[in-house]
């Protein structure tokens, strides 16, 4: 499978199939964002996920998938430390803000920052088609946090916090979505890549969800907890697998807005799992922020 994805790398087929993978990859990371954010403490949640595809990786980084070249392993430690430090700054958003607030924030600074980066990394060029794409997709995005902002009653006096630490997390998507393509690009095998990013990232939260658990007044179930981390680990494989996938086949910065259609996914999320309101102008700020990426990709 390695040889026949490398071959589709750089052609029109890499092209269409790198646009499956950051689709899917935007539906299935704001399946990940609920799930972290859901029921339980945003920390215990990551903890959980992070083991699970911790554990996963295992077997696959020691027996199935090539070993590492040894110029992988400072580009592993680097992209450790990028991703550990996401996920501090995701964490305390999701603690300190409404997720439907958070989130778009989060997500409209990815996109913007990812093709600045792509151009410095790799000479990616946007045609002015494609930068008018992003900039309606960056409109409506912005703007159903906007609306999200407007309409929120609790915990309002969390928000400036709340949306300094999404900016944060929002500019570290787009440096490990930048960094990752260099890295997976970097191996010979992109599996590899794979297989030993996920058990490497998954080693150090894990250990700090189970003291935060033990020093909790009233620590939930670990049974419901875990099922989560399960499931989490499964979507993040292929929620991350695939758009690090897509960046290897074709431009970074289109396969990053094309990712950034997980805000549409979420908002649905946000309606249908966590009951939080939807109407007809988030509906329109969706409907914009899928414009957007059409006209990214029809642009290019």
């Amino acid at each position: 499978m390695s040889n026949w994805l490398i071959s589709l790398e750089g052609t029109a087929a890499g092209h269409h199939l790198a646009m499956v993978l950051a689709l899917l990859a935007a539906l299935l990371h704001a399946v990940f964002g609920a799930l972290q954010k859901g029921r339980h403490d945003p920390w215990l949640s990551r903890g959980a996920i992070d083991g699970s595809y911790g554990l996963m990786a295992a077997p696959l980084a020691f027996f199935v998938v090539p070993w590492p070249e040894p110029h992988m392993w400072p580009i592993f430690g680097c992209a450790f430390a990028i991703h550990l430090a996401y996920k501090i700054l995701q964490a305390n958003a999701y603690v300190k803000g409404a997720y439907t607030v958070v989130y778009p924030v989060v997500r409209g600074t990815g996109p913007l920052f990812t093709v600045i980066g792509a151009y410095l990394l790799f000479g990616e060029r946007f045609t002015p088609v494609q930068w008018l794409g992003v900039l309606v997709l960056l409109a409506g995005i912005y703007g159903l946090a906007v609306y999200n902002l407007r309409n929120l009653t609790v915990n309002r006096e969390n928000l400036p916090a709340a949306l300094m630490l999404a900016v944060a997390t929002g500019m570290f998507v787009a440096l490990y979505t930048t960094y990752d393509a260099y890295g997976i690009r970097a191996s010979a095998d992109p599996f590899t890549f794979l297989a030993w990013f996920f058990m490497i990232d998954g080693i150090v939260l894990p250990f700090y969800a189970v003291i935060r658990w033990r020093r909790m007044l009233a620590p939930p179930h670990p049974g419901p907890l875990l099922l989560r981390g399960l499931i989490g680990g499964v979507v993040a494989f292929f929620s991350f697998g695939s758009i690090m996938l897509a960046t290897r086949l074709d431009k970074v910065g289109e396969a990053a807005v094309l990712r950034e259609t997980s805000t549409v996914f979420a908002a649905l999320i946000g309606w249908l799992v966590l009951r939080e309101t939807v109407g007809p102008r988030r509906i329109a700020l969706m409907a914009l922020i899928a414009a957007g990426a059409v006209i990214v990709e029809l642009g290019g």
